[in-house]
């Protein structure tokens, strides 16, 4: 339920009185809390437990976390984790850190808070690795098509301490950002109204040529350009009106950004491609991290691993029953209340577009590139140790990858 709809039976007024007396970020993460409708006694009541625990002490950090465009209402359709973390750390540290959310691109977006972090103006960042890797190009790393072939594998590489050698100690030593936890999509071609009254896409060929939104990863552009997908660099503020007017043909991202940034209206068809990652991830400015005593610095990785198997279970959940990425699709998803059709293309496609766009199959398409990350990460064969290591998961499922703490090898 979003939290638009729990704070329907309260007026403004009401909303206000609450947040005057605990502060509006006490409010709105207590109102994330809950699972249905609430009341303003049950909103005011939750509110004071929230910040009787962040301020059972005195702060010693207060840490400003810019959260691009997410906020409470958008964070309960893409699982990404945010305010989970958030509550966590400050009640796990009795409020000696506290979180100061700041989402709604009211300090950063998404190309610009990962600079917003290396420059010490906020500490902590959400936002896709992709959008990022302008600020931050090692995130090109998990960018390699068809390198992780399912959710599963994804997950096993965030829990596992290779993701420690191959991702996270090169990412922070190159941009001076630790790398705390992620959610974990693969990304599609999400097809405009220009393709409302088409046939459902079954070939893989039906989508030759045409002209596609990319985001800033240059990896994925590689893909896309091997797909014969013609990738077209466009502002976000522009892709909306370019899906719904035909003036590109789509736009490359994954299910839940659909459902989260409001494409579900200008989309018509969702092509599961599964060809490279879609990846919200939080990080930490290394220098705040380095700043806090070790057992502050304990409790952000507790949060970090505590926050990574919620969003595992919360976003899986949430793309079956929230955003409508299932076969059947289930009524009422966002997907189902604005007629987008998923396309699930068979197996013998997306082999085909494995062989036309992989290192695996087309490795000197990456040389550039994976020479450059290689270089980066001190040597080591990044997308090979990472096709490794994620295919010694034997699981196909997201939700049964078990956890690890990946920082305890």
């Amino acid at each position: 339920m979003k939290v638009s709809d729990k704070l329907a039976r309260m007026t403004r007024r009401d909303l206000f009185k609450v947040a005057g007396s605990y502060g509006m970020s006490s409010t709105l993460l207590a109102a994330g809390t809950f699972g249905g409708a609430m009341t303003v006694a049950q909103l005011a009541k939750a509110a004071e437990s929230t910040y009787e625990k962040r301020f059972a002490k005195e702060a010693k950090h207060v840490l400003k976390f810019g959260a691009a465009g997410f906020n409470q209402r958008n964070l309960l359709i893409e699982r990404a984790g945010c305010l989970e973390f958030a509550r966590d750390l400050e009640s796990r540290t009795d409020g000696e850190i506290r979180v100061e959310f700041i989402g709604d691109n009211q300090i950063c977006g998404q190309l610009s808070c990962v600079e917003k972090a290396q420059q010490g103006i906020i500490d902590i960042y959400a936002a896709s690795t992709q959008n990022s890797a302008g600020g931050a190009p090692y995130l090109n790393v998990l960018d390699y098509a068809y390198m992780f072939r399912n959710r599963a594998d994804q997950y096993h590489f965030l829990y596992s301490p290779e993701s420690q050698r191959i991702l996270r100690d090169p990412f922070e030593k190159r941009h001076g950002l630790k790398f705390l936890f992620s959610h974990a999509e693969l990304r599609g071609i999400q097809m405009g109204l220009a393709w409302e009254d088409r046939p459902t896409i079954t070939k893989l060929e039906e989508i030759f040529g045409t002209k596609n939104r990319v985001t800033g990863t240059q990896l994925g552009r590689i893909a896309m350009q091997a797909l014969n997908l013609n990738p077209v660099p466009i502002a976000w503020e522009e892709t909306l009106d370019g899906l719904k007017q035909g003036l590109i043909d789509g736009a490359e991202t994954w299910a839940s950004a659909v459902a989260y940034a409001n494409m579900g209206p200008v989309v018509s068809q969702s092509v599961n491609l599964n060809f490279f990652c879609g990846t919200e991830h939080t990080a930490m400015n290394a220098e705040s991290f380095d700043g806090l005593s070790g057992d502050l610095q304990d409790a952000v990785m507790e949060s970090s691993y505590l926050t990574q198997v919620h969003v595992q279970a919360a976003n899986e959940a949430a793309l079956v029953n929230t955003v409508g990425q299932s076969d059947p699709m289930l009524p009422n998803t966002i997907f189902a209340q604005n007629n987008v059709r998923n396309v699930f293309l068979p197996d013998s496609e997306i082999k085909m577009a494995e062989e036309m766009c992989s290192p695996e199959f087309q490795p000197q398409l990456w040389e550039q590139w994976r020479e450059r990350i290689n270089g980066w990460a001190g040597g080591i064969d990044t997308y090979q140790d990472i096709y490794n290591e994620v295919r010694t998961n034997t699981h196909t499922l997201a939700e049964n990858v078990e956890p690890r703490r990946w920082w305890k090898a």
